[in-house]
């Protein structure tokens, strides 16, 4: 299969530059390893019993080899990190030594000794954009909306329809997946996504002693529950509403943490921009996916499930929005947040840089009606904003699934499909 350049490539490139040991950590299968190897100048994968059993024995011997080396799923021998660390140290070379690609965060973090400030930094890489996988035109960029560039408006943008995008958020963004058969296409995700559980044979006890029914019924509920605020005793309630088990919070504590640690979930924390005024904030962070293909496996719901089930289709197009922009965002050394305060204004995605400047956008399917009240909605903040005094978003977005692009009342309008990095 052909390799498709990926935007985390440049990160890795510059990290590798300024430290000694650079982790890759993201869900199985996005494609750790391969892009790490068009890096590497050796290399050592921890995936039998016999090289995980080499590893405890003599970490050193692991780590030796042409630089920069790369160990694969590191987390199943965590002194690898201190000893990592330790070497860096008594090296002449002090950068790019070493990289480590992981699927789960190590078993046991006290295993971990040393926080690995100044030598080792973590890289997260989420699963394809509609860029990398060549499904987007990429005809604005984010980079060039944050500096004011907005030209070419308005696009014709009439080869893509809802039923590529309801394909693709149940296919994801899986490497192995970008086949040309749709179907087959779909197959292959769900083959993957029917593993996701499996860990009789892990030597990672934290995960092998958990109950697979469980980990599957907290899935089916943040699916239920995706791209909304809904709070834990909210998820509790929903799980013990709908599913045969009944959990505590304990519980549900325990697996959900297994489920971040196994980058699964990825949830959006709230952006708070100060205002001051009595207005409060809603703090609890947006239920999402790393990819929203999981929560389609998790209720089984298929492209033309999406596609008559518009209510459903639009949560799940929101989720898969927000991978997109952060991916995009990341590019930049962003974070997309959201917003929402007490007295019920929102904005689906606050894409907030390093250097202050930030943008405000709206998610929807399309369509006049929920375009105007995306535009209503940011129009609202952007006035609450001014009325205190702070720095004005950089641009406001109605980002939608199909249709053309334009500019309306001070605010953009850009399908999916025609947005890059």
């Amino acid at each position: 299969m052909q390799y498709l350049p990926r935007y985390i490539e440049k990160e890795i490139q510059n990290a590798l530059k300024t430290s000694g040991t650079v982790v890759v950590a993201g869900p199985k299968f996005c494609g750790k390893t391969t892009t790490c190897e068009r890096f590497a100048e050796s290399q050592f994968s921890l995936d039998t019993k016999q090289k995980i059993a080499l590893a405890e024995a003599s970490p050193e011997a692991v780590l030796f080899g042409a630089t920069p080396r790369l160990i694969d799923e590191w987390q199943m021998v965590p002194d690898l990190w201190n000893v990592a660390r330790r070497e860096i140290d008594h090296r002449d070379t002090k950068f790019g030594q070493f990289l480590f690609t992981g699927s789960s965060t190590p078993a046991n973090k006290e295993d971990i000794y040393h926080s690995g400030a100044g030598r080792i930094v973590t890289v997260e890489m989420r699963t394809m954009s509609l860029f990398e996988t060549g499904e987007s035109k990429g005809l604005v960029s984010l980079a060039g909306l944050f500096a004011g560039s907005v030209s070419g408006l308005p696009i014709i943008n009439d080869s893509h329809d809802l039923r590529d995008i309801a394909f693709y958020i149940c296919r994801g963004g899986w490497p192995l997946s970008l086949v040309p058969d749709r179907q087959l296409a779909l197959r292959i995700t769900k083959n993957y996504c029917s593993t996701l559980f499996s860990f009789e044979n892990s030597k990672n006890g934290r995960f092998r002693n958990k109950k697979p029914a469980i980990f599957e019924m907290m899935l089916r509920t943040y699916a239920r529950n995706i791209s909304t605020e809904a709070r834990k005793g909210v998820l509790i309630n929903d799980v013990n509403a709908h599913e045969d088990l009944r959990i505590c919070e304990e519980t549900f504590d325990d697996y959900h943490e297994a489920l971040r640690d196994l980058f699964i979930i990825k949830d959006i924390e709230a952006w708070n921009p100060n205002f001051r005024s009595k207005t409060a904030i809603i703090s609890t962070p947006t239920r999402h996916f790393v990819d929203t293909s999981l929560a389609a496996f998790a209720l089984r719901i298929s492209p033309e499930d999406l596609l008559r089930d518009p209510n459903t289709f639009g949560l799940f197009f929101e989720d898969f929005a927000v991978k997109e922009l952060a991916i995009y965002a990341g590019c930049m050394g962003g974070e997309v947040r959201h917003y929402r305060d007490g007295n019920g204004l929102e904005c689906d995605a606050v894409i907030h840089l390093e250097n202050g400047q930030y943008g405000l956008v709206e998610i929807k399917l399309g369509g006049e009606s929920l375009i105007e009240e995306g535009i209503r909605k940011l129009k609202a903040l952007s006035a609450k904003i001014a009325e205190a005094g702070k720095r004005p978003p950089a641009f406001k977005m109605v980002l939608t699934a199909t249709g053309n692009a334009y500019s309306k009342d001070g605010t953009i309008i850009l399908p999916i499909n025609l947005l890059k990095a």
